[in-house]
């Protein structure tokens, strides 16, 4: 397997440099919520009802809250895959009508990102990217692969919680916590979601 680069690296990293470093916010991790995926079918509904049905090529539930078992934020990660991203810009109004706020790229390219919640307790985020793009096929095999490997879930939970519990409620030191894991597993991941049908002998 072939290392990371250094633009590897930092990718996921980059929406905590894009903002203050010295931004707290409330970084607490908590057990797994069943009604995580209420909340997610609720807003599916109400993105599904605001953009144009033609643009939308869909709308997953990603992140910690869409694993069952796994320890996460209390904050719903939800992915856009959209066929233009202008017309997604033209239409940024409709979401901000649903209490999102834009925030452009955020330090991720061909990115669209919002966000939903209090400055302190965000609710939401929002990650659109074009359809079928390696940002959408990475975010998808690792909430996969955490979903089909309950010994790594619970050893991601126990990185999330360790970090929370350092992180003082920086933002960016809680996402630099996680990043090595990630980076491993993500990596095992995409491996594993090719090897697509024998994908159930890794990692």
């Amino acid at each position: 397997m072939k290392p990371k680069t250094e633009s590897q690296k930092s990718s996921h990293l980059s929406s905590a440099v894009s903002s203050p470093v010295s931004e707290r916010v409330v970084v607490e991790v908590v057990a797994y919520r069943p009604d995580w995926q209420a909340d997610f079918d609720q807003e599916h509904a109400l993105i599904t009802e605001q953009l144009s049905s033609h643009n939308v090529a869909g709308i997953h539930h990603i992140g910690s809250t869409s694993v069952p078992g796994l320890w996460a934020k209390p904050l719903i990660d939800i992915l856009l895959e959209v066929h233009s991203l202008a017309l997604l810009d033209q239409e940024t109004e409709r979401l901000v009508r649903l209490g999102y706020e834009a925030m452009g790229e955020f330090g991720i390219p061909e990115r669209r990102f919002f966000r939903k919640g209090s400055a302190t307790q965000r609710t939401h985020h929002l990650h659109a990217f074009l359809a079928g793009s390696p940002q959408v096929k990475r975010h998808l095999a690792f909430r996969d692969y955490l979903r089909a490997f309950p010994e790594i879930r619970d050893e991601y939970a126990a990185v999330k919680r360790e970090g929370a519990r350092l992180c003082q409620n920086e933002m960016a030191r809680y996402i630099a916590h996680k990043n090595d894991f990630i980076l491993h597993h993500e990596a095992q991941a995409l491996c594993w979601q090719a090897a697509e049908p024998e994908k159930g002998d890794m990692p």
